[in-house]
């Protein structure tokens, strides 16, 4: 029966399009190329191929030796255009950075909630979208207030190497399922960082379910909601939207107790907080000349979580089980470790460590969290490489292909800190893709990660002091998988597992 009301949808959306299609005026600039379409029913022959991103993936790299650089897809009532080319990508996202800086409308399921705000990362290039950016890198993201959070990270790091020890002296073999750990330990320092609050595990752990549930169901069906409007969504996807309400209600619960004790403490103006925390600042800050309400606040602590966790602990996965699979590797970082005295690696210790941060950005190069950045527009018809980038077109970048150009790098698939170390093809990198790109971890031009001095510092701080402290090795009888799998980030297609000795006593 849901299929029959479908296809009944869909007829005079089919008939409509091919009315506009063959009867509206040529454009003066074509699209860029792309493989056959036929409205509707093409859209749906090409996202059926592409379920995943690692097969959409396969198909953008057989397409650009078919096509050239830039193509186009269909994919829902706007085109998505892809930017396969590192040079493109800088011409767009840097000399054009000022047009290709917003974000496509929003999904048709994201329009049922009354907030004027969804996230910074999805808001619209504009006045809004500056003054809640700014926030968040003043506020929080500065190198200052970044330092300000120093003994946060001490704590979480000693949480991590407990955590660690205790579940590899469960363990007959000593080894430990390294994610399960990471992702606790990063979600204990940004749920403290954007709430203010030391947690304790069950309700750390409580949050992290409801976020990542969120997030997995949410991007599971972003794509089927993108072909349909509005009205017919709410006809058509009754039981995922009620699934998605729950799903947010079950966040709110949990948020909204953190907030109102927030806004609580700055009524009492208690003499000393222990953390000018994230929601602190978004109290602070009055979008439009009204102040944010916990309905608006909700989502901007969701993006602070989901951008500050997910990624770097994926990105801290990838690193530790090359770190495990090459022990010459290991080796040669332990060593330099050594060079440092004392018990911890300080964060102040870290700009004294090269091989470590080539270790870092070797890891970002081959194993990006993203392989694609969130998708751009531009704020009006761009006429690009002699194409037409239409207004409210997705426009997206191959992250991992071009950290990935033989062209550029040295056997890319292969993973070689040495290469960031002096006389490399990527000595002095920028990764802000300022000059140059040559690899986009973090994305590039004004759209650029917010957090990406924050992601480099935790993930030295990390991987510096796992090395110093444990020995990390396959299990016996097991081989380390790099087989990828696509969930909310690039993952492991099997969790690292890696057997940990202790170097010395754990504090």
């Amino acid at each position: 029966m849901e299929a029959w009301s479908i296809i009944l949808l869909l007829i005079p959306i089919f008939l409509s399009v091919i009315i506009v299609f063959f009867l509206s005026p040529s454009k003066k600039r074509p699209l860029p190329p792309g493989p056959p379409y036929i409205p509707i029913f093409g859209s749906l022959l090409w996202l059926r191929q592409s379920t995943s991103l690692l097969n959409l993936e396969i198909l953008l790299r057989k397409f650009r030796s078919q096509l050239g650089p830039i193509i186009t897809l269909r994919f829902g009532s706007h085109p998505s255009i892809f930017i396969v080319d590192r040079s493109l990508a800088h011409k767009a996202l840097v000399e054009l950075g000022a047009s290709f800086s917003s974000r496509p409308p929003p999904p048709s399921y994201s329009r049922f909630h009354n907030s004027r705000i969804s996230s910074i990362s999805s808001s619209p290039y504009g006045d809004q979208w500056r003054l809640l950016r700014r926030n968040l890198t003043s506020e929080i993201l500065h190198p200052i207030k970044i330092h300000l959070f120093a003994p946060a990270r001490r704590w979480v790091l000693g949480l991590l190497l407990n955590d660690l020890q205790t579940r590899s002296e469960q363990s007959p073999k000593r080894a430990v399922v390294a994610m399960e750990s990471f992702q606790l330990a990063m979600f204990a320092l940004l749920v403290l960082m954007c709430f203010g609050e030391k947690l304790d595990e069950k309700a750390i752990r409580e949050i992290e379910t409801a976020q990542r549930e969120l997030l997995l169901y949410m991007s599971k069906y972003m794509r089927v909601f993108a072909f349909v409007p509005k009205l017919l969504s709410r006809f058509m996807f009754q039981g995922r939207l009620r699934t998605m309400a729950r799903l947010r209600q079950r966040q709110n619960d949990l948020f909204l107790p953190l907030i109102s004790a927030r806004r609580e403490n700055q009524k009492q103006a208690k003499e000393q907080r222990f953390v000018y925390s994230y929601v602190d600042s978004l109290l602070d800050i009055s979008p439009g000349g009204s102040q944010l309400t916990d309905n608006e606040i909700i989502p901007l602590c969701s993006e602070f979580l989901v951008a500050g966790t997910d990624t770097t602990a994926t990105a801290l996965e990838w690193i530790m089980a090359e770190i495990t699979a090459r022990t010459a590797v290991q080796a040669k970082l332990l060593e330099e470790l050594k060079g440092i005295n004392g018990e911890e690696i300080k964060e102040e210790y870290l700009q004294k460590l090269p091989y470590l941060k080539a270790v870092v950005l070797e890891g970002l190069r081959r194993h990006p969290p993203a392989h694609l950045v969130l998708p751009h527009s531009v704020i009006k018809d761009v006429e690009f490489e002699g194409y037409l980038i239409p207004k409210n077109a997705s426009v997206n970048f191959t992250v991992a292909d071009m950290g990935w150009d033989e062209k550029l790098w040295e056997e890319p698939m292969e993973f070689k800190p040495e290469r960031f170390m002096a006389g490399g093809d990527g000595e002095g990198v920028d990764i802000t893709g300022n000059r140059e790109i040559k690899m986009m971890p973090f994305g590039v031009g004004r759209r650029i990660c917010p957090g990406l001095g924050l992601a480099m510092l935790h993930l030295e701080y990390f991987v510096a002091n796992l090395v110093r402290e444990f020995e990390w090795a396959a299990v016996d009888g097991e081989e380390i998988d790099f087989s990828e799998k696509s969930e909310f980030t690039v993952v492991m297609l099997k969790p690292l597992r890696a057997r940990i000795n202790p170097r010395r006593k754990v504090y």
